[in-house]
């Protein structure tokens, strides 16, 4: 079994970033061309590279298609981004957190 080399106390890094930092520039593709590349609109682009939008199963085969890793890895990024974020607000207030159906064999 692979051992997780990330900080468990670090945000995940969200699939935009990569994006914008790594492989936007090392390709010397603007926004405007990666929107036109992936048939999308430039705000959703602009959106997902700025982190305040998460990429969708759909988003994740059209980036796969365009710049290269698989739909999985893009859509694995996105989801430890998502359960970290959801965890996070559930330690700043734990009231919110589900209760286990008492008695129940898997709780």
């Amino acid at each position: 079994m692979l051992k997780n080399l990330r900080n468990p106390l670090r945000r995940p890094t969200h699939p935009g970033a990569i994006l914008r930092e790594d492989i936007l520039p090392a390709l010397a593709v603007s926004q405007s061309a990666l929107a036109e590349y992936l048939g999308v609109s430039r705000l959703t682009v602009s959106e997902i590279l700025l982190e305040k939008r998460s990429i969708s199963a759909e988003m994740a085969l059209r980036i796969s298609k365009t710049v290269g890793g698989s739909p999985e890895s893009w859509l694995q990024m996105q989801s430890a981004v998502d359960l970290w974020d959801v965890t996070q607000r559930f330690k700043a207030d734990p009231n919110k957190l589900p209760r286990p159906i008492p008695n129940y064999a898997f709780a």
